[in-house]
C-alpha cells in the first residue's frame, strides 16, 4: 500500500488544532449523543466543506451514542480508545485508527495507515480503500472489516476477535496469533508457523456474513481462514539480567562537616516542573514503587495513622486502579482502559518498549489523545530500555514529555554502574536545554543508598520493584528508606537532597571505576582510559 500523503503544515500548528478541536468537541459530545445530533469536523458552520490536512489524536473516548463525521485527510491516533460512539471519515486516516477500541463503530471510507484496530477489544472498524502494515495486531475482541489490499503481518499477536479482508494481504499474516480469525478473500501468502491456513465450514461462512450484516460484503464459500494451529513449546531462557547493583559505589562526604542526628532533611523532589507553566508534583522521596493495583493502598477509619501518612503522601505507579495521586503505567496490556486510568491518575507512564514503535507524527497523535484525556496540567513520562537511552532522551525532548525513564533490565545485561555514564552523558548532551528530567527503572527495590547514589549521579527520579506487596510492609519499608537515605545526608554534612553531587560518589573498587568512570577510592581519581580520546 503507498504511504499516506505528508502533512504540509509545521508539526506544532497540527498538534495545537487537534488540540483545540478536542477542546471544542468535549463539552458538545455529550449533548450531541442525547439529542442524537452528528457533529462535523472539517465543514464550516454553513455547512461549506474545510477539508483537514493531518490533524490527529482526535476524539479519544468518543462516548455511546456520541456521532461524528470527519472530511479530510487525518493523522494517527484517531477516535482511539472509544467506548461505543460512531465516527465516519470522508478521507484517508493515518497509524493507530481506531487503536484502543471498545465499542466504537468506525468507517474509513479510504485507505488507512498501520496499526489499525489496535489492542481493540470491542466494536467494528471498516477500512473501504485498504490499509497498511500490522492492523489488527494485539486485537482481543471486535471486528475488522477491510476493501482493500492490507499490509504485512495483519492480526499479529490477536488473541480473539475476527478480521476479515476483501483484497490480498502481505507477508507474515497472523504471526503470533492465539485465538481469532482472519477470513481472507484474495491472495494469501504462505502463513508463518503457528498459524494454519483452512477453508471455511458453510456454517463459518453463514455466521460471518451474518455478522458482518452487509451484503456487499460478505464472504464467499471460497474464502480463507487462518487460525492458530499448535505449536511445539519449549521453555524460554531467561534474559540476561544486570549482574551487579549499586553496593560497590560509595558516599564520601569531602569537607563538610555532619550534621547534627536531629537535623531534618529535605528530601521532596518535584516532578514536572515547567518553568512555572504547571503545579508539579512533590515526591516525599525520589521515588515511584511499582506494583499491580492500587486498590490495596486503600484503608478503613481504624487503620494506624502512621500507615495512612505514609502511603497516602507516597505515590506509587501503578497499573490498574490508581489512586488520585498515583501514576498510571501504560501499556498494550491497560491501553483500552485509558480515559478511567488517566481520568483518575496524576500522571503516566508511558512504555515505549511495549508498545510498537512509533515515528515522531505517530507519537504526536499518542500524546493528543493520551493528554486530552489525562489534561495538560499533568505529568507524561517515557519508559524506554536503557540501550536506546539517547534516544529516549531526543524524543522526550522533542515532544516536551516532563521525565525520561530508562529501564536497566532491558535484557543487555548492562551493570546499574555501567547505567550511570550512559545516562549521564546523554543528559548532558540533549537535555541541557530543556525540562525533561531524567529517571530510571530498576530491576530490584531501591534502598536508601542507591536514591543517594543515583541523585548524586544526576538522576532525579527512581522508579523501582517493591520487596512486598502488603500495603502494611509497604509503608515500613518506605518509612526505611526514608530513614537511611537521611541518615547518608547528615553523615555527607548535607540537609537536602539536591545538594547531592558526582563529587561524593567513589568507585570502591577497580571494575566500578572502569565501567563508571567514578572516582577509585584511594586513587581519588578516574582511572586513565576516561581521559582518552
Amino acid at each position: 500500500m503507498e504511504s499516506q500523503p505528508t502533512n504540509m503544515a509545521e508539526p506544532r500548528e497540527v498538534v495545537e488544532r487537534s488540540f483545540n478541536i478536542n477542546k471544542k468537541l468535549g463539552p458538545r459530545l455529550i449533548t450531541a449523543a442525547e439529542q442524537n445530533a452528528i457533529l462535523r469536523i472539517g465543514w464550516t458552520n454553513a455547512g461549506e466543506p474545510v477539508p483537514k490536512n493531518g490533524e490527529l489524536g482526535l476524539c479519544p473516548d468518543l462516548p455511546s451514542g456520541a456521532r461524528m463525521r470527519a472530511l479530510g485527510v487525518l493523522g494517527s491516533w484517531v477516535a482511539s480508545f472509544g467506548s461505543g460512539g460512531n465516527f465516519i471519515i470522508q478521507g484517508d486516516a493515518g497509524s493507530f485508527l481506531g487503536a484502543g477500541n471498545r465499542g466504537n463503530t468506525i468507517v474509513c471510507e479510504q485507505i488507512a495507515g498501520n496499526y489499525a484496530a489496535y489492542a481493540m477489544r470491542k466494536g467494528r472498524i471498516s477500512v473501504m480503500g485498504g490499509l497498511g502494515d500490522d492492523a489488527g495486531s494485539k486485537m482481543s475482541g471486535g471486528l475488522l472489516l477491510i476493501r482493500g489490499s492490507a499490509g504485512s503481518r495483519i492480526g499479529g499477536g490477536m488473541s480473539d476477535g475476527l478480521i476479515v479482508v476483501h483484497g490480498d494481504v502481505g507477508n507474515d499474516p497472523g504471526a503470533g496469533m492465539t485465538g481469532g480469525r482472519i477470513v481472507i478473500n484474495g491472495r494469501c501468502p504462505t502463513p508463518p508457523p503457528g498459524v494454519e491456513l483452512r477453508p471455511l465450514t458453510a456454517a463459518e461462512v453463514k455466521s460471518i456474513n451474518k455478522e458482518l450484516s452487509d451484503p456487499e460484503m460478505e464472504i464467499p464459500k471460497d474464502a480463507v481462514c487462518l487460525a492458530p494451529a499448535p505449536l511445539l513449546q519449549v521453555e524460554q531462557s531467561e534474559p540476561p539480567v544486570s549482574h551487579s547493583d549499586l553496593s560497590s559505589i560509595g558516599l564520601v562526604a569531602g569537607d563538610l562537616h555532619h550534621v547534627a542526628p536531629y537535623q531534618t532533611c529535605d528530601t521532596v523532589v518535584l516532578l514536572g516542573e515547567r518553568e512555572g507553566e504547571n503545579s508539579p508534583v512533590a515526591l516525599p522521596l525520589p521515588i515511584l514503587p511499582m506494583i499491580e493495583s492500587g486498590k490495596s493502598l486503600h484503608f478503613g477509619k481504624d487503620e494506624d495513622p502512621q500507615i495512612i501518612q505514609i502511603l497516602s503522601k507516597q505515590p506509587f505507579l501503578t497499573h490498574t486502579h490508581p489512586r488520585n495521586i498515583d501514576f498510571t503505567l501504560l501499556n498494550s496490556t491497560n491501553l483500552a482502559d485509558a480515559p478511567e486510568l488517566l481520568g483518575s491518575s496524576s500522571g503516566v507512564v508511558v512504555d515505549l518498549d511495549d508498545l510498537p514503535s512509533m515515528n515522531s507524527e505517530e507519537v504526536d497523535g499518542f500524546l493528543v489523545a493520551v493528554r486530552t484525556l489525562l489534561g495538560m496540567e499533568k505529568t507524561v513520562a517515557f519508559l524506554n530500555s536503557l540501550c536506546r537511552v539517547e534516544s529516549l532522551h531526543v524524543r522526550s525532548s522533542h515532544h516536551n514529555i516532563d521525565l525520561a525513564v530508562s529501564r536497566i533490565e532491558d535484557g543487555s545485561g548492562i551493570a546499574e554502574a555501567a547505567a550511570l555514564p550512559m545516562i549521564g552523558r546523554s543528559t548532558k548532551s540533549h537535555l541541557d536545554d530543556s525540562f525533561t528530567q531524567t529517571g530510571i527503572l530498576l530491576g530490584l527495590s531501591a534502598s536508601g543508598s542507591d536514591l543517594a547514589v543515583l541523585r548524586a549521579s544526576g538522576i532525579e527520579v527512581i522508579c523501582c520493584e517493591v520487596p512486598m506487596a502488603d500495603a502494611h510492609d509497604l509503608a515500613h519499608w518506605l518509612k526505611g528508606v526514608s530513614d537511611e537515605l537521611t541518615s547518608i545526608l547528615r553523615r555527607l554534612g548535607l540537609d537536602s537532597i539536591e545538594q547531592l553531587k558526582r563529587q561524593h560518589l567513589r568507585a570502591l573498587d577497580y571494575e566500578t571505576a572502569a565501567i563508571s568512570g567514578l572516582r577509585l577510592a584511594g586513587y581519588d581519581r578516574p582511572l586513565p582510559h576516561w581521559f582518552a580520546r
